[in-house]
């Protein structure tokens, strides 16, 4: 059994991984940190975990935490997963993994010096719908991959919860950085594919602080796939997902969602041909359960640290053609 600290018990933690270790059957978390100790204590006795602590820091040295989930506001996972390092506690990273790629880099190093195992939490990689995506174009089902798109909208206001959200020294950015994330990991994993450049424009207004408010990214993938990702602060939540090949198109209208179930469809010259609806409900569930095996020894996590980092490349780039008005290559690709 893997004892988890959370390093930063707000409202992601509490909504989303709280349920995800209740079911979980080979880990638990022991300890969480809050800024306030106060805070920390009255979440730790609301949760029934049994240690609370007022820094990352004392949590990571802790006795009783095994592996370290880092769910504090994105500016902080630098620090506090190379304090997690340091204390030989492996760390599980919310995405996106830090605020630019050169400190992913710095935290994959510290890792592997450590001989520490460094994930990043990706969820949608652990999701039925990103699977089905996945299996569907690897076994050709539509060809080969011309368009792929994917959205991601929710409404964050100044009334929002995660007040941090809004500030860009402490998230790194606005919808792109938040969810923007997930759309660009999910085209990397489910078309197998690197992504060589990008082309982002953004729009900025007075609701939502220092951060773009919505935006539209181009990605150019390696083996030709011409990718979309829209994102915005503005809307109701939406999460489409649509690949279209030489031979048909794969489509979910809400496919990155874990709170109902998702249709996925598969068509041919505009006639659906094949249905299935599948549920993620337990993706938050199997991504702590796979990081605590890889913990273990029993089996490799899949999103190792060199994925976030990949990932952040992206985004550096997205925020980059989104000041220069020009398409930015990735770093290292080709």
């Amino acid at each position: 059994m893997i004892r988890f600290g959370i390093a930063g018990l707000g409202l992601h933690a509490i909504k989303r991984l709280m349920p995800g270790f209740a079911r979980a059957a080979n880990c638990r978390v022991t300890a969480l940190s809050r800024r306030d100790l106060h805070q920390a204590r009255q979440s730790a006795a609301q949760y029934n975990i049994p240690y609370a602590f007022d820094s990352t820091e004392k949590l990571c040295q802790s006795p009783e935490v095994d592996a370290v989930f880092i769910a504090t506001p994105n500016a902080m996972h630098l620090a506090d997963s190379l304090a997690a390092i340091r204390c030989g506690k492996p760390v599980l990273c919310e995405k996106p993994m830090a605020m630019n790629a050169a400190e992913c880099q710095q935290m994959i190093e510290a890792g592997r010096q450590a001989k520490v195992l460094l994930g990043v939490a990706q969820i949608f990689r652990f999701e039925d719908t990103t699977a089905w995506f996945r299996e569907q174009i690897a076994a050709s089902k539509i060809g080969k991959p011309v368009f792929a798109r994917s959205e991601f909208s929710l409404t964050v206001g100044p009334q929002h919860p995660r007040t941090w959200i809004r500030n860009r020294a402490l998230a790194g950015g606005g919808p792109v950085a938040d969810v923007g994330i997930h759309c660009i990991d999910t085209l990397r994993f489910i078309l197998q594919d690197e992504i060589v450049r990008v082309s982002a424009q953004g729009r900025f207004d007075a609701n939502t602080g220092d951060v773009e408010t919505a935006a539209t990214l181009l990605l150019e993938f390696s083996k030709g796939t011409l990718g979309t990702v829209m994102v915005s602060f503005q809307a109701a939540y939406r999460t489409p997902l649509e690949v279209v090949g030489t031979d048909g198109s794969l489509r979910g209208d809400d496919a990155l969602t874990v709170d109902k179930p998702v249709t996925l469809e598969l068509r041919r010259n505009g006639v659906s041909v094949e249905t299935s609806t599948v549920s993620n409900a337990t993706a938050y569930t199997r991504q702590v359960e796979s990081f605590a095996a890889a913990v273990e020894g029993k089996a490799g996590f899949p999103v190792p640290g060199e994925e976030g980092w990949q990932n952040q490349l992206v985004l550096d780039a997205a925020y980059r053609s989104m000041r220069t008005g020009r398409a930015e290559e990735i770093p290292g690709s080709k």
